[in-house]
């Protein structure tokens, strides 16, 4: 296979799918992928809202693994595996160390309270599949940068993404940058999260002409994260005035937040016109819920976003449903939550779900189309390429689990402005269970 290809499609090497896990609080989606020689498998969580691909290893502080489905990993086990030292282009923290010559530390703190993963820099093979029209059936083994987490904290000792979490923000370090630098790829990625909990990821998706885009917005002059602009929110077919704000677009997040002003005036308008009896439910956290009459799904307005180029985007789960002990529906809820920030917001899975989304990275916007996130054509086979090298750059890094038993999940606080241009934005629920579908 021609590795420089700019027509093929990547994804992990045990497959595209992905896979939701949680409970009906908070979930993350997850993926399978393979790391170093011998290859050794992890499931992680990913999220758009970060840079890092961290894995648990060489513990000192991490989850307990809790079944066969989760691993360690140990560098010295992989005959791929390289230290990064601090003397790396990709070393943030290079200035800080005693000796160029020491591994590379890190540090990434996530916006959820007291959550963050440290450790140490490595560079190994992550195995991929190539899918395209120059793809014939062959895996490509692609030079990444791992975090060695050797210790987690907060919701990743509670059961959030014990077994890593796969980063894919524009910084220089995360894979969607690396590969794309490589050439292996066009600079772009898709991620379709399905209504039934399962969907898919892609490397070097730019996806279909027929798709709609917006803009990512800059902060501070720079890219630096997945932001777009909302000029209008909208409830049925009513737009409201002055609801424009600025939302990271965040698979990390389960929920969508948005700014406490334009919060109040979307959940009153939403109060306005849905046809039911305001009630509040022991443990959830939103605010505006109500009694359901009928086991069905609620028939209830529409919820819209207006964007930033005058391009709608009809969210097609902007609800929460309360079910009873036996699973039948007794309520519902407008499943937004304020950010408490005056200016930004957060688009959550919620409002994902239910499309192919586009992140172009080279054209520096967004795209989405309805999809059921069924798999593209799947060209996948025995042959391993050569590795690719790993690019150098001067730019330099920014920094479904069979979870145990913890208490209910309490929605974290949206990053400020000057929050965000210095750490990542990763908004995690903590998870009370999960199941593999």
């Amino acid at each position: 296979m021609n590795i420089r290809s700019h027509h093929q499609l990547l994804f992990p090497s045990a497959g595209p799918k992905t896979v939701s896990g949680g409970n009906d609080l908070g979930w993350l989606h997850y993926t399978y992928i393979a790391v170093g020689v011998p290859s050794v498998s992890f499931l992680v969580a990913l999220d758009t809202g970060s840079d890092l691909l961290w894995l648990p290893c060489d513990c000192l502080q991490c989850a307990p693994l809790s079944d066969t489905d989760e691993n360690e990993y140990n560098p010295s086990h992989s005959s791929t595996s390289k230290s990064v030292t601090c003397s790396h282009e990709l070393c943030e923290r290079g200035s800080t160390c005693e000796s160029p010559k020491q591994p590379c530390p890190y540090t990434v703190n996530y916006a959820s309270p007291t959550t963050s993963s440290s450790g140490s820099l490595v560079e190994d093979i992550l195995h991929l599949a190539a899918d395209g029209v120059k793809a014939s059936n062959t895996f490509v083994r692609a030079p990444i940068i791992i975090g060695c987490g050797k210790k987690q904290s907060g919701g990743y000792l509670e059961g959030i993404a014990p077994d890593g979490l796969l980063g894919l923000g524009l910084g220089s370090v995360s894979v969607p940058s690396l590969l794309a630098k490589s050439g292996v790829i066009r600079n772009a990625f898709s991620l379709c999260f399905g209504e039934s909990g399962a969907g898919n990821i892609y490397f070097g998706d730019k996806g279909p002409s027929t798709q709609r885009t917006t803009p990512f917005l800059p902060t501070d002059g720079k890219y630096k994260f997945y932001i777009i602009g909302v000029e209008n929110f909208c409830i049925g077919a009513n737009c409201l005035d002055q609801t424009n704000f600025k939302a990271l677009v965040d698979s990390g997040s389960s929920f969508t937040f948005v700014p406490d002003k334009i919060y109040k005036s979307v959940g009153e308008e939403f109060d306005r016109q849905v046809n039911a009896m305001k009630t509040p439910f022991d443990g959830i956290p939103f605010d505006y819920c109500y009694k359901s009459s009928s086991q069905e799904l609620p028939d209830t307005l529409s919820v819209t976003i207006k964007l930033s180029v005058n391009t709608t985007f009809l969210v097609r789960r902007p609800l929460f449903i309360v079910n009873d002990s036996q699973g039948g529906i007794v309520g519902f809820c407008l499943a937004i939550q304020s950010s408490h920030d005056d200016n930004m917001g957060i688009i959550g899975q919620n409002f994902m779900t239910g499309y192919r989304l586009v992140f172009d990275r080279e054209n520096l916007t967004l795209g989405w189309s309805p999809s059921r996130c069924q798999p593209l054509k799947e060209m996948v086979g025995s042959n391993a390429s050569s590795p690719i090298s790993l690019p150098k750059t001067n730019e330099q890094q920014r920094g479904p689990p069979k979870a145990p038993t913890v208490g209910p999940a309490v929605a974290g606080r949206t990053p400020s402005a000057g929050f965000m241009s210095d750490s990542s934005c990763l908004l995690l629920l903590l998870l009370l269970s999960s199941t593999m579908v």
